[in-house]
């Protein structure tokens, strides 16, 4: 009986442990249940939206379409900057690694890997691990090869290698004139510089989105459930320059830079008219499809940057507000001080030494001396008054970012000396724009012209979306007093002064030099100097208005040897490939034959243009070009030098090759 007590008790307690243990697995799964639920309740319901995204990147893909940036024209139409169509490759590193080997359909991500690397450095000269890198990435998408130009591409783009596809992309190509005003883009067509910057939202144009699905094996196609939004391309910029002669400023700008071992040189050329810019250049300048060669010095535009003391091209100004406060008239005799004046304890020298000269001579002349006492004589308020009449010491308001607005203080803060220093140039700063602005001032009847690049905006039809029209800024002086200045001071300056080497044949020239020393750490260096001539013609109705303006010239500095030949050079070369702007100046030129001596055209420097830029500087000069050697290469020598006069239709010949590699006026003087 008590065994069977026994038996019965242990059999009881093994049933409740059984029991136990069954509803703690029950418990156990019924939380598990619990969780299950409550995780699906959250994908389901809490979390739809999550997931569904999640769900969406897996397996659908929104792609960019870049869109065409606009174009940049002359002020004829010619193509400065255009956007060409380029190939970019990408590669989905997962489904390069998960397919099989063509050669024996097993999948080894080793080999598969490798075998794609070879045929990118097989296709475009890098080294495999450069790709095998980018295929060894965790993420679904990477560029194996951005912007290849197509002919290059073609042969890849053919080959139908699994997890690699390519887009078409923009890259921006440049005619390489212009540098710095047109400005470059970076590598996601973004403008970074200039009037690429500046109009870079009517550029740049609306980018478009495709919708791709993704399949189970990865591979993707157009979504035809889903929107597809095309791209629209962007407005193009008709600017004023005219590329003909903006490509002979630059030419004689670098042939100035060489021939003068100077630091750097500028030049505007200007419709004295209506403001328009036809050309603005700077030397040393930089390959604009080349950017190896690309340094922040190369692509400052000094034109408007560049704020300097301008010497004695400032006396226009000195002469204008003592015509008008001073009545003062040519014929006026006045006291030179033999060539010397002590004033303040400091000295005024002239290159001349004369006792007595009339106005007219100190402006030919160029008389420090004359300009100091003549500015003393009108006063701070009034000269103060003048100057900045004239724009100094404010913008321009040129369409162009970076414009500096030079250094004027106000009588206010000025000390002894600074009057009759301004009286010639010193003590304030102003850039080439705004010296050639009010130069053309003057040239214009003394009404002042707001300078300007862009002509007008159009979209891809042509049609004009917007027109930039010429804008009066003010009345500078009278009428007469403007005729006055050019006939009594700034034409005998360049038909018998300083400026004699500014000279055209058959065009009466007017004009007015600039040598000064320049300020260094704090004090004038003899050894430093800015030469600058500015010029107009024809000088009984000018057109045209030019500043040529050399920084830091060694072999030679004075302005009437430096800057004035290449204001001359600049100008015969413009006139010879200008046949309106010819047929304007035949109705004011007394001399047809000298004047048609300008058909004679100037032979630019080819030597290190590619050959295909070098043909079309020859073609717009019309001239011919022959060559030996690949139009791919650069031009290594031209068998007729640069700045030789020929005939139109002349042949140059030039040799093609491979690239080597390669990363007597007054000085305005402080004393």
């Amino acid at each position: 009986m008590q065994k069977k007590r026994d038996s019965a008790v242990s059999k009881g307690a093994s049933d409740r442990e059984f029991g136990w243990r069954l509803l703690v697995v029950a418990l156990i799964f019924l939380a598990l249940l619990s969780l299950i639920v409550v995780r699906l309740l959250s994908v389901q319901i809490v979390d739809v939206q999550k997931y569904k995204k999640m769900a969406t990147r897996q397996h659908e893909r929104e792609m960019s379409v870049q869109a065409k940036r606009g174009r940049m024209l002359d002020r004829s139409g010619r193509c400065l900057a255009e956007s060409v169509q380029m190939i970019s490759f990408y590669a989905d590193p997962y489904l390069v690694r998960n397919t099989p080997l063509r050669s024996n359909g097993r999948r080894d991500t080793v080999s598969r890997v490798s075998e794609v690397s070879a045929l990118f450095a097989r296709h475009f000269g890098k080294s495999r691990s450069h790709y095998r890198r980018k295929l060894q990435k965790k993420n679904r998408f990477v560029w194996m090869e951005r912007s290849v130009p197509i002919a290059r591409a073609e042969k890849l783009m053919k080959e139908a290698v699994t997890g690699i596809g390519y887009e078409k992309e923009q890259q921006r190509y440049y005619l390489n004139i212009a540098s710095q005003v047109i400005g470059l883009t970076d590598r996601d067509n973004r403008g970074v510089s200039g009037l690429e910057k500046k109009f870079h939202e009517e550029l740049k144009g609306h980018d478009g989105i495709k919708v791709f699905q993704r399949n189970a094996t990865g591979e993707r196609f157009i979504d035809a459930d889903e929107e597809q939004i095309p791209a629209r391309e962007g407005l193009s910029l008709q600017l004023t320059i005219d590329a003909d002669i903006q490509s002979i400023v630059e030419d004689e700008l670098q042939n100035a830079v060489r021939r003068f071992d100077a630091a750097a040189a500028t030049g505007i050329v200007m419709d004295v008219g209506t403001g328009e810019i036809l050309a603005m250049a700077s030397s040393p300048s930089f390959n604009m499809n080349n950017r190896r060669g690309y340094r922040p010095e190369k692509a400052r535009n000094r034109a408007i940057t560049d704020a300097f003391e301008p010497g004695s091209t400032i006396k226009i100004v000195m002469a204008a507000a003592a015509t008008e406060v001073l009545h003062r008239q040519a014929g006026d005799s006045l006291d030179a001080h033999n060539g010397t004046l002590v004033l303040h304890r400091r000295v005024i020298r002239d290159h001349e030494k004369y006792d007595r000269m009339t106005f007219r001579e100190a402006m030919v002349h160029s008389s420090n001396i004359v300009a100091a006492k003549t500015a003393m004589a009108l006063g701070a308020d009034a000269y103060y008054r003048y100057i900045r009449r004239f724009g100094f010491g404010q913008k321009t308001g040129i369409d162009l970012l970076g414009e500096s607005k030079g250094l004027l203080k106000k009588p206010e803060r000025w000390d002894k000396t600074t009057l009759p220093w301004m009286g010639y140039g010193y003590a304030f700063t102003a850039t080439p724009l705004q010296v050639l602005q009010a130069y053309a001032a003057v040239a214009n009847d003394g009404l002042m012209m707001r300078p300007y690049v862009v002509r007008s905006i159009m979209d891809r039809d042509g049609n004009v979306v917007k027109r930039t029209h010429p804008k009066t800024v003010r009345q500078v002086v009278h009428p007469e007093t403007a005729r006055y200045l050019i006939e009594e001071y700034l034409e005998p300056v360049v038909a018998e002064g300083t400026g004699a080497l500014a000279a055209l044949p058959g065009i009466a020239v007017a004009g007015k030099t600039g040598t000064a020393q320049k300020l260094k750490s704090g004090s004038y260096h003899r050894g430093d100097y800015v030469a600058s001539f500015v010029g107009m013609f024809p000088a009984g109705k000018p057109e045209i208005a030019a500043i040529v303006v050399v920084d830091e010239p060694k072999t030679a500095y004075y302005a009437s040897s430096v800057a004035a030949p290449v204001f001359a050079a600049v100008s015969k070369r413009m006139i010879a490939i200008s046949e309106p702007l010819k047929q304007k100046l035949a109705l004011v030129s007394p001399r047809q034959r000298e004047l048609d001596s300008l058909s004679l055209i100037s032979v630019p420097q080819l030597v290190g243009l590619p050959g295909r830029d070098a043909r079309k500087l020859l073609e717009w000069s019309d001239l011919v070009m022959e060559y030996r050697g690949n139009l791919n290469d650069v031009v290594t020598a031209q068998a007729t030098a640069s700045g030789s006069m020929v005939d139109a239709g002349s042949v140059v010949q030039v040799t093609l090759g491979a690239a080597e590699a390669r990363h007597g006026e007054n000085v305005s003087t402080i004393h």
